[in-house]
């Protein structure tokens, strides 16, 4: 499966964006969709994941309240709604998958690069 990331830009502190991950050549069903964020100078980290059947969530402290993880099975996508937007959030942010009982996210999209600006 391939996975396309988009929805990044550049905002102000205090607003949202949504990010978007489309799968093709394949559906997400049977596997787990997560968002990685990784800023300058800093490892990729997790943010938060959705298992497409079931649709249990998992979030980092750093954004629970604030950021939530969401799926459309109609356009085989995973959302990542985030408000209240902080500088410390900008990052290059991907999303990947894995099936559901692996340990390792296996598909990666090309990220998307949020700039939040104070």
């Amino acid at each position: 499966v391939q996975l396309q990331a988009c929805g990044g830009g550049l905002v102000q502190t205090g607003d949202s964006l949504r990010l978007s991950c489309t799968a093709s050549g394949g559906t997400f069903s049977n596997y787990v969709v997560g968002w990685f964020r990784q800023a300058p100078g800093r490892e990729r980290e997790f943010i938060a994941s959705i298992l497409w059947n079931g649709g249990r969530t998992y979030y980092t402290d750093s954004v629970k309240g604030r950021f939530t993880i969401s799926k459309d099975k109609v356009k085989n996508t995973v959302y990542l709604q985030m408000n209240s937007l902080e500088p410390e959030n900008t990052a290059v942010y991907y999303c990947a998958a894995k099936r559901r009982y692996e340990s390792v996210y296996a598909h990666w999209g090309q990220g998307t690069q949020v700039t939040v600006s104070s």
